[in-house]
C-alpha cells in the first residue's frame, strides 16, 4: 500500500538590489515540528530570477515526493503556475507568443520538472504585510544579496531550447 505523501509548507522570496543587480533568495520549509531555512545569492541577477530560484531551492531540498503548499509574494510565479502559462511557454518552445521569448526559461524548466515530482499548490501572499514566514524569507534574501563574493548567475539557454522561425 502506498504511503501518503508528506505535507510540507514552503515560503519563498527573492530580492534584488537594483534590477539587475546583486540578488538573493530566502526559503522557509515547514514539516510538522521541523523547520529549515535556506538562502543564497548571485552577483548580477534579477528579482524574478531570485523569486524562481527560491522556489527551486525549496523544492530541491525535499528528499522524497511531497504534497507541498508553496507561498510566494510573486504574482509572476503564482499566476504563471496557476494559470498554466509556464506549461504553455514550454509547449511553445519557450515563446510567450509568436514574437516574444519567455524570460527565465532555464529556471522555469527546473520549476516545472520539480512540480512533476511533487504535488505543489501555489498561493500568493501579500509581501511586506506582516506574514511572519514571508517576512523571514525577505530577511534571508536581503541578507544573502549583501554577502561578499557572490557567484555569477549563469543563464542557461541552449540553442535547442527555443523555436526558430
Amino acid at each position: 500500500m502506498l504511503q501518503p505523501k508528506k505535507k510540507v509548507i514552503i515560503y519563498t522570496d527573492g530580492a534584488c538590489s537594483g534590477n539587475p543587480g546583486p540578488g538573493g533568495y530566502g526559503v522557509v520549509l515547514l514539516y510538522n515540528e521541523h523547520r529549515k531555512e535556506l538562502s543564497g545569492g548571485y552577483r548580477n541577477t534579477t528579482n524574478n530570477r531570485m523569486e524562481l530560484m527560491a522556489v527551486i531551492k525549496g523544492l530541491e531540498a525535499l528528499k522524497e515526493p511531497c504534497q507541498v503548499v508553496l507561498y510566494s509574494d510573486s504574482k509572476y510565479i503564482v499566476d504563471a503556475m496557476n494559470n498554466g502559462w509556464a506549461k504553455r511557454w514550454r509547449a511553445n518552445g519557450w515563446m510567450r507568443n509568436k514574437k516574444e521569448r519567455a524570460l527565465n526559461a532555464d529556471l522555469w524548466e527546473r520549476v516545472l520538472e520539480l512540480c512533476e515530482k511533487h504535488d505543489v499548490s501555489f498561493h500568493w501572499v501579500k509581501g511586506h504585510a506582516d506574514v511572519e514566514e514571508n517576512e523571514r524569507c525577505d530577511f534571508l534574501a536581503t541578507e544573502a544579496l549583501k554577502q561578499p563574493d557572490l557567484p555569477e548567475d549563469v543563464v542557461e539557454e541552449p540553442m535547442g531550447l527555443f523555436k526558430t522561425t
